[in-house]
Formats: structure tokens, C-alpha cells, sequence
């Protein structure tokens, strides 16, 4: 069954776009047919899989008001399962024209309507606000994975993403689930990280992924060389972490 995953936190640093990337390429690597829609103006998760797209080419941005075109604009990248629909700078525009638009929420469903045919996993990397693109994706996917910081600051702000999700759920897409919360940037040297693990397996229960991100310097160091980790060093800690991670997300769809 095919499944649409936000990838989301409102928080920015926790390790969004770094999950996006390498759990996309850890289920393409498993012979997963994978898109990674780049929802994020910034075009992070684009330039970590070494796509660059020019003002005017075909993005994410250009495919939320030609969907029936977005087909066209999806870029293959170094791994052969993995494909991805690239952002651009244009895309901060979009929480502003789509404000006054009929169906305001649901133009990301629509241009995964032409295109979700093709994959068996669709994830789309939001950026770090709860602005109109993240409701978009919240509308249009099946699931909510949360990446969470194991520091301090991590829980704050979480309430606003769970009531924001109760809504979406309540009111715009009832069959959204929450697939559960990914712990990024674990060191286990770091009493307060253990604490903050403990505070949140309290609160989520068994959402919580039994899989840890620890700190990594290849994960860090993967995105400017326009590679997921498991391609840069497939041996280091951030790789098997997140071989392991695709693995769970595999058996919890299932």
C-alpha cells in the first residue's frame, strides 16, 4: 500500500531534512520505489541530493499550479530507486498566494495525485514553520513522522505540531496518522540527552522509533558532497542508523 510521509517539526536544526534525505535513500536502497518532494524553500534536501534547479525550471513551486505537468519535473538522482521533486526560492511565495485560493490546502494533493502512480513511498521534507506549505503536506500525506533534537530545547513547541495535526486530522484529512517520533543528534555521552529520550517516551509512548540518530560527522558531511550518507560512507553509525530506521518505518507500514 502506498504511503505519503511528512516529515515535519516546526522547529528548525532537528534533523528534518537529514531524516528526509537518508531514510528516503535507506528504502531505495532496499529496491523501494521512493520520491522525496522538496517542500522546503530553502531546497535543502534538492542540494544534498545534488540537484540544483534554475529560476523558471521546473520545482515544486511551478508544479503547484501546473500539477497535471509535475510529472516532467522530477529529477532521478544517484540512487537508482530515488527521485525527487526539487524546490526553489520561489516557494516562500507560495504561503502568500495561495492564501486567498479556493482549496488552499489541498494544491500539494493534487500534484501528487498525477505523479504517486509511479512509488511506493512518497516523503515530503517540509520546512520549519506550520505556514500554509506544511498544511499542505499534512493534507496530503498518510502519515507524520516527527524528528525530535535531544536537547533542551526540544520539546517546546512540540504541543503546537500535535495540535496542529489534531486539526488537520479533526477537520482536513482524517486518514493522517502519526507514525511516530525519530530522536536525531543522540550523544550518548549527554546525561541531558538520556533525559530527554525519557521525557518523551513518557509522552509518546509507542510512537517513539526504537532507532536513535546519533551524532554523526558523516551525516554532516554527506550533504556537501550531494550524497545521502549511506552512498558517502555506508559503514559509519549515521548510515546504519538509518538503514535501521528504514527498516522500522518497512515493518511498521507493512
Amino acid at each position: 500500500m502506498k504511503k505519503t510521509i511528512v516529515i515535519a517539526n516546526q522547529k528548525g536544526g532537528v534533523g528534518k531534512t537529514t531524516t528526509a534525505i537518508n531514510l528516503s535513500a535507506s528504502l531505495a536502497a532496499m529496491e523501494r520505489r521512493v520520491l522525496l518532494v522538496d517542500c522546503d524553500p530553502q531546497a535543502n534536501a534538492s542540494s544534498g541530493l545534488n540537484v540544483r534547479v534554475e529560476e523558471g525550471s521546473g520545482s515544486l513551486y511551478r508544479a503547484l499550479y501546473h500539477p497535471q505537468e509535475a510529472q516532467g519535473m522530477i529529477r532521478q538522482t544517484s540512487l537508482p530507486f530515488l527521485d525527487l521533486l526539487p524546490s526553489i526560492q520561489d516557494l516562500v511565495a507560495a504561503d502568500l498566494e495561495l492564501v486567498d485560493k479556493i482549496g488552499r490546502e489541498f494544491y500539494l494533493k493534487e500534484v501528487l495525485r498525477h505523479i504517486s502512480g509511479s512509488y511506493d513511498y512518497i516523503f515530503l521534507d517540509c520546512p520549519p514553520s506550520l505556514g500554509l506549505i506544511t498544511i499542505n503536506a499534512l493534507c496530503a500525506g498518510t502519515d507524520l513522522l516527527i524528528p525530535l533534537q535531544c536537547e533542551y530545547y526540544a520539546l517546546e513547541g512540540i504541543a503546537h505540531l500535535m495540535h496542529t495535526y489534531d486539526l488537520v486530522r479533526k477537520r482536513l484529512n482524517p486518514e493522517l496518522q502519526l507514525l511516530g517520533v525519530i530522536l536525531t543528534m543522540f550523544d550518548v555521552r549527554n546525561k541531558l540527552a538520556h533525559q530527554v529520550k525519557s521525557e518523551v517516551s513518557n509522552y509518546f509512548r509507542d510512537k517513539v522509533f526504537q532507532t536513535v540518530i546519533p551524532r554523526n560527522v558523516r551525516l554532516s558531511e554527506s550533504p556537501s558532497h550531494g550524497v545521502p550518507v549511506l552512498c558517502y560512507d555506508c559503514k559509519s553509525r549515521g548510515s546504519q542508523s538509518y538503514m535501521a530506521l528504514g527498516q522500522e518505518v518497512c515493518d511498521i507500514l507493512a
